[in-house]
């Protein structure tokens, strides 16, 4: 009898041994073209958004958090490969005909790789921008075990494409059908399939980037509410138009929302969630094409700038972790972080060793209460209108315009804590600050033939 209930013990101790170590799933996901404000728990008050508001109820809200660049391709790169765009192997969008994107290497360290290499099981669902279908940058040779969606960001342009891509193989579409209700049914099938193993799924949305599309059931509400707009007309890429489209973002916005709560719901009915991490960020601050009018919404807040600026407005939006048991309810964190600190979070938690090459620092203590380890700063660079670099250090932050032509262009100085809305330039009042960041520019940015930032010296 002893002998047996020493056998049953031993047995115990090993399945608890075996659920302490199980490793967490994480999902995480980016909406696209999304400003700081345009969430009800970030101040959005002319829609609702309460399947998110619901991620930052029962979990953390950053309210410091960064995207990896201020357009779509350079932050994507920054995410996969954990460094800031003055490391990135990709720094701006850049084409490649007829379906595509600069590609990124066969050997570069991703995160699905590096948590396939463990035991995970990856997918991705929504927007690549990375690569081009059978280049190298393949979403298939990324470490993805599954892919649906597109692997162009230039197909995306429009929400009722001809195709999208499953893994290597096209599906054939007929023009009519909204694109982001069929990424959202395999995301959630993806999940539902992979729930009693580690997974990694990757929710890269395309709403709200231009066009300005959606069904008419979640428009319809809101061409009552903003009437005024209805004599407006959204003009984008692929020939698009589209009446109201400040009722149509409201919509999207809507109808994207509703599409994360399936995700929550569904880790309920698995009774997976206090396993799963989830994230939810966007990939730069808030367009203003396609007849989108962010500024009717107040969608970047308090913020100056929008995409494709290195003003707050551009580069700052939201995070919100969500974890039952594990991240402490209805918490809002001021820690300074960014999307390349990612890989080194998945890492942590996943167990396994960080790359060294990472630019990134794990925010594990702070999602669960232990001391963080902060950033010395945080570099940007942005590769169009002249080219441009900023910093993000401490209550500091500094913006360099038109670097292209001038690599020495004056410092413009903020001081976030008193001026987060970058209104008054201080460079002046504190030349010992100024001193203090200006050798940063050069430490930070490693020359890229692809994507020079400076012009080069006529000889």
């Amino acid at each position: 009898m002893k002998k047996l209930l020493l056998l049953l013990l031993v047995g115990l101790l090993g399945f608890s041994a075996q659920a302490a170590e199980k490793k967490p799933n994480f999902i995480f996901i980016m909406v696209d073209d999304a400003g700081y404000g345009d969430f009800g728990c970030y101040g959005q008050k002319l829609f609702a958004t309460p399947n998110i508001d619901r991620m930052a109820a029962k979990g953390m809200r950053f309210t410091q958090h960064y995207s990896g660049s201020t357009v779509c391709a350079p932050t994507r790169c920054s995410i996969m490969n954990g460094v800031h765009t003055g490391h990135a192997y990709v720094r701006g969008n850049r084409e490649v005909q007829p379906e595509g994107q600069a590609p990124i290497p066969a050997d570069m360290i991703t995160i699905p790789k590096l948590l396939k290499e463990t035991g995970y099981t990856t997918g991705m669902f929504g927007k690549w921008g990375l690569g081009a279908p059978g280049s190298e940058g393949d979403p298939v040779k990324q470490g993805w075990d599954e892919f649906f969606g597109y692997n162009c960001q230039r197909q995306a342009h429009t929400f009722y494409p001809k195709h999208l891509w499953h893994n290597d193989k096209k599906v054939l579409l007929d023009g009519k059908t909204y694109s982001h209700d069929l990424i959202q049914k395999q995301a959630l099938k993806f999940i539902h399939d992979n729930a009693k193993k580690p997974f990694f799924a990757y929710l890269p949305i395309t709403i709200p980037h231009a066009a300005m599309q959606c069904p008419e059931e979640d428009v319809a509400p809101f061409r009552k509410k903003f009437p005024q707009f209805e004599d407006k007309i959204g003009k984008y890429s692929h020939g698009t138009k589209v009446k109201n489209p400040v009722a149509a973002f409201a919509g999207m916005m809507t109808r994207m929302d509703r599409g994360i709560g399936q995700v929550l719901d569904l880790l309920d009915e698995l009774k997976i969630a206090d396993n799963t991490l989830v994230l939810f960020t966007s990939d730069n601050g808030p367009h203003y094409e396609g007849g989108h009018q962010p500024g009717f919404f107040n969608s970047n807040g308090p913020l100056k700038g929008h995409k494709r600026d290195l003003y707050e407005g551009g580069i700052r939006v939201p995070l919100i972790a969500y974890w039952p048991g594990k991240v402490k309810a209805g918490i809002a964190s001021d820690h300074i972080c960014a999307h390349w600190d990612l890989m080194p979070t998945f890492c942590e938690l996943a167990k396994i060793p960080t790359p060294r090459h990472t630019d990134g620092i794990s925010y594990v203590p702070t999602l669960t209460g232990g001391k963080q380890t902060k950033h010395k700063y945080l570099y940007w660079e942005f590769h169009s209108y002249g080219n441009a670099q900023a910093i993000r250090m401490g209550d500091w932050k500094a913006i360099r315009l038109k670097v292209k032509n001038d690599p020495n262009a004056p410092i413009r100085l903020y001081n976030l804590r008193q001026d987060i809305g970058e209104k008054k330039n201080i460079a002046d009042k504190h030349p010992d600050v100024v001193k203090q960041i200006a050798p940063l520019f050069k430490e930070a940015h490693t020359p890229s033939e692809r994507f020079p930032l400076f012009a080069k010296k006529k000889k």
